[in-house]
């Protein structure tokens, strides 16, 4: 059983990763961190590079956190690998990061987590920054 974060460097990522770390802790389970890219760009900013995923795992080790950091380059969608790591990892809950939308942009939520939130066969937490 595990806990699965979709993590990307950014406030709504840190603020998932944080309620995962809190999650997986309570639970006693396996924290299994999803960073990917498409790779279809030179520079991704939401990939992080190897002396981030060095720093992210101290910081888990630091927490008291088993962890796995998975960074597939498949050129799949994110929302596919975090659902794929949910159902090989049989997920009790996949956390999700969620961004401000103005009032017109409420009507739809991101393609990511909107697939996600519907797709999932695990519990879905979408957390605000």
């Amino acid at each position: 059983m595990s806990v699965v974060v979709g993590y990307i460097p950014t406030p709504e990522g840190e603020a998932a990763l944080e309620r995962a770390i809190r999650e997986a802790r309570s639970g006693g389970t396996l924290l299994v961190v999803v960073n990917t890219s498409r790779g279809d760009a030179l520079v991704d900013q939401r990939f992080i590079q190897q002396q981030q995923a060095e720093n992210l795992a101290r910081r888990l080790e630091a927490e008291g956190v088993e962890h796995l950091l998975l960074q597939p380059l498949r050129g799949h969608d994110p929302a596919e690998e975090v659902l794929e790591a949910a159902r090989e990892h049989h997920a009790d809950l996949v956390v999700i990061g969620l961004r401000r939308r103005s009032p017109v942009g409420k009507l739809i939520l991101g393609s990511t987590a909107q697939r996600i939130l519907l797709q999932a066969e695990a519990p879905v937490l979408a957390v605000k920054a």
